[in-house]
């Protein structure tokens, strides 16, 4: 059966993660219990459990969308197309990969079925809802100085609802939406998936230099933040 007919379950296959997450965790505790989640239906398609890479205790945490097909297969997030363009842009802003902490808002792959290929699906609004206690526990566990948000589904779970990336896009957000306390400072940017998807050259360029900026402005928030 095709993965977007099985992932299609409402309310009563996504219970929530919480069930699942152990109390008063460590990093290796949340990473050991979470293969073991069931807070969803997309445990039933994807490969494996994608949970995040990066050091407790990361002064800059990175939130994107849910693993692509490469990231499934590997069990580690961004290590596909949009993972290595990720790599580039933190290099360009003098941030180190392996000082940041990245991970997921969505943390099993939502695919559509199309022969031998797996199309990514956007994660529902009841998916970010039922994985986020486990970014809840993350911030718990990690203390970022700051949050950057790639891409709307990221922005709506650290924020806490919808937000259009143009009007928050680099600004530095202190609340969530209704003036709700965030779990540290956290900065919008597209997703590197987004940029990837722009065809134009000198456009995709452009995007790309954004990125970077944005990027940057959240490394020097991380300086200047006390935990």
């Amino acid at each position: 059966m095709a993965a977007s007919t099985k992932s299609s379950g409402g309310a009563e296959e996504r219970p929530g993660a919480q069930e699942w997450v152990p109390p008063d965790p460590s990093l290796d505790d949340l990473r050991a219990a979470a293969p073991g989640c069931r807070g969803c239906e997309l445990y039933r398609d994807a490969t494996q459990v994608v949970f995040s890479t990066g050091p407790a205790r990361a002064r800059i945490m990175l939130v994107g969308e849910q693993p692509g097909d490469r990231e499934d297969r590997e069990g580690e997030p961004f290590v596909g197309p949009a993972g290595m363009l990720l790599g580039r842009a933190l290099d360009a802003a003098g941030i180190r990969r392996e000082d940041a902490y990245l991970t997921n808002a969505v943390k099993h792959f939502r695919f559509e079925q199309r022969g031998k290929r797996r199309i990514h699906a956007k994660p529902s609004v009841g998916h970010v809802v039922a994985c986020h206690p486990w970014l809840e526990a993350e911030f718990e566990v990690v203390r970022p100085r700051v949050v950057v948000c790639l891409g709307a589904t990221a922005a709506r779970a650290v924020l806490g609802g919808e937000v259009r990336i143009a009007d928050v896009r680099g600004k530095l957000m202190t609340e969530g939406r209704g003036g709700t306390a965030l779990p540290a400072p956290a900065i919008v940017t597209e997703h590197p998936s987004a940029v990837l998807r722009v065809r134009e050259a000198p456009a995709r360029d452009a995007a790309f230099e954004r990125l970077v900026d944005d990027l940057a402005a959240a490394a020097e928030v991380a300086r200047s933040e006390r935990r």
